[in-house]
């Protein structure tokens, strides 16, 4: 059975060790009565790129060299684990204080699935941070809207394929915006790229590294003594067909195409070697020397493309400029299913659209997180509703926190927190910031939010958590310090009451009840309670239990949440 999330919920035990670093081992809105795919505008977020605080409200992105807590100071050293050497390694930027990242976007002929959406929150995390560690960043990510796919695709539906790119190209850039992710610096498009794509191969041909047959362009791999270095592969273990196309006119079957002459009804471009279009590898690395040069700091993807795709990149990149340079290659996990590889070509592949029919945007990039970035994420309901539980858990505490402290004029709080509190949060920072500078270990950051976020309703909601000295000026501090690791990791709403209605009606849709309805069984509740009825009330209360709503009971009356459906709960024990 797939590993399970096991985080703290108010229905469930705290299995912190779970999470401890040294154990760890690795849309729609509800409206009456109809659903919809919300539009960008529909789930709001913070800025962006919001200035990050501390509790005493000092800039945290002043000094990329280190942070200072508490007169402690904290060394900010990046550690990324590199493919190319195989093991992590200190990031040192080529040129001081910027940093230039290229990652390879989607080839746009449907709709994104949950692995693409992987890679991008997974790179999102890397951008954020490191233009948190004061670097300006140059993020590069294309589209493939020159391709096969997008032909044959087109074909089918009778569109033209540029057209159809880019209407897919728009559909992207709103998955990412459900999913919080920044827009990058640039976002090339292969077919606004041919003169850099064509000068490219021309400078291979007259390194004699590539060859011309019959209008096609072809890389010689024997040209490049080096090719395999990234991925480990040998020319002999390449089985011709398996993932370079067979053609006896090639001088090896490794070669591979820079070049394609045109065929009847597909779209071309006029070259040197006649009308035609580029092959797939010559496209990132004509566009990544195009707005990076051709020495840069990070080149990523997901793991599929180390080879051929990004070892074809090394080839033909060096071949056409011998200074080209990549300082670190870095790869994510795939997405499997039942551990298998999610994939199109596999059709065993859910898109972000389908499941942002049934949970919240920022309940799934918390999955996507909760693994560390470089291994295997295997998708199922559980994890996703058990994201959702997470999140909602986050949200309802710091809306709670945020709704007292409206009630105080900031001006009149005082400028100190206690000891214990103030160690509370520098362990917090210290824990989440020495988890990211390890190779961004998302899992360790979100669960030591734990800690802080039970502080925090011990203040809200125990007797002697209310009686505590400095009280306010402790939930303060507390909510700011979360909020900043949340602005980190890209979950922090624009509202947490937004988000926290937002994640109801998507627990009434998954539930398949309305909030009249829910209502309804309180009340029938009540009245069962109210004639001592226990057995109807606790049937009652168990009904809702099982599709996901749960019912707490308070002095005030009764209210329900989001819950993990009973059958999901049963499922994570036994899998625990």
């Amino acid at each position: 059975m797939a590993t399970v999330l096991k985080w703290y919920k108010p229905l469930l035990p705290l299995r912190r060790s779970l999470f401890h670093r040294k154990s760890f081992t690795s849309k729609t809105l509800y409206s009456g009565t109809n659903f919809r795919v919300p539009t960008v505008s529909a789930i709001n977020y913070r800025n962006k790129d919001q200035s990050l605080t501390s509790c005493c409200g000092k800039d945290l992105k002043k000094n990329p060299a280190s942070d200072n807590y508490n007169g402690r100071e904290i060394k900010k050293e990046l550690w990324l684990y590199n493919t190319m050497s195989r093991q992590k390694e200190l990031f040192k930027p080529k040129i001081d204080g910027k940093v230039g990242m290229y990652v390879c976007g989607v080839t746009a002929y449907d709709l994104s699935h949950i692995g693409h959406a992987r890679v991008y929150v997974a790179f999102d995390v890397l951008y954020r941070y490191l233009k948190y560690l004061g670097y300006e960043v140059n993020y590069v990510r294309n589209f493939t809207d020159v391709d096969d796919k997008i032909i044959a695709r087109a074909n089918e539906l009778g569109e033209d394929p540029i057209n159809l790119s880019r209407r897919y190209c728009e559909e992207f850039r709103h998955d990412m915006a459900y999913l919080n992710c920044l827009p990058p610096s640039v976002e090339p498009c292969v077919s606004d790229h041919m003169p850099q794509i064509i000068d490219m191969i021309k400078q291979i041909l007259n390194n004699g590294c590539s060859y011309t047959i019959d209008g096609d362009v072809y890389f010689s791999v024997d040209k490049f003594p080096e090719y395999g270095r990234l991925s480990g592969r040998r020319l002999e273990d390449n089985r011709a067909g398996e993932r370079v196309a067979v053609d006896s006119r090639k001088k090896n079957p490794a070669d591979f195409a820079l070049w394609k002459s045109a065929k009847e009804g597909e779209p071309f471009w006029e070259s040197p070697w006649g009308p035609g279009r580029p092959g797939w590898h010559i496209e990132c690395s004509a566009m990544s020397a195009a707005y990076l040069g051709y020495s840069f700091d990070i080149h990523g993807g997901g793991m599929d493309l180390i080879f051929p795709h990004h070892e074809n990149e090394i080839a033909q990149s060096c071949a056409a400029c011998h200074e080209s340079s990549v300082s670190y290659w870095i790869h994510n996990g795939f997405v499997t299913i039942d551990s298998e590889k999610m994939s199109k070509s596999l059709g065993n592949f859910f898109t972000i659209r389908q499941v942002l029919e049934l949970y919240h945007p920022l309940a799934l990039r918390l999955f996507l997180m909760g693994t560390h970035y470089r291994s295997p994420i295997n998708y199922s309901d559980l994890q996703l509703e058990s994201s959702s539980d997470r999140v909602f858990y986050i949200f309802q505490t710091l809306h709670d926190c945020e709704r007292i402290l409206t009630q105080y004029d900031e001006a009149s709080l005082k400028d100190s927190i206690p000891p214990g509190i103030a160690t509370c949060i520098k362990n917090f920072y210290d824990e989440c910031l020495a988890s990211m500078l390890d190779d961004l270990h998302t899992p360790v950051a979100l669960a030591a939010m734990s800690e802080p976020l039970k502080t925090i309703n011990d203040l809200l909601h125990t007797r002697k958590g209310k009686k505590q000295e400095l009280r306010i000026e402790s939930l303060a501090a507390l909510g700011k310090a979360i909020g900043n690791i949340l602005t980190i990791l890209g979950l922090l709403p624009d509202s947490y009451s937004e988000a926290l209605q937002q994640l109801r009606d998507y627990a009434l849709k998954r539930a398949r009840l309305t909030e009249d309805q829910v209502v309804q069984k309180i009340e029938e509740r009540n009245a069962a309670r109210k004639n001592k009825d226990y057995e109807k009330s606790d049937a009652i209360r168990k009904e809702l239990a099982a599709v996901g709503i749960a019912l707490m009971d308070s002095p005030e009356g009764t209210t329900w949440r989001p819950a993990i459906p009973l059958a999901f709960q049963e499922l994570q024990f036994s899998a625990s």
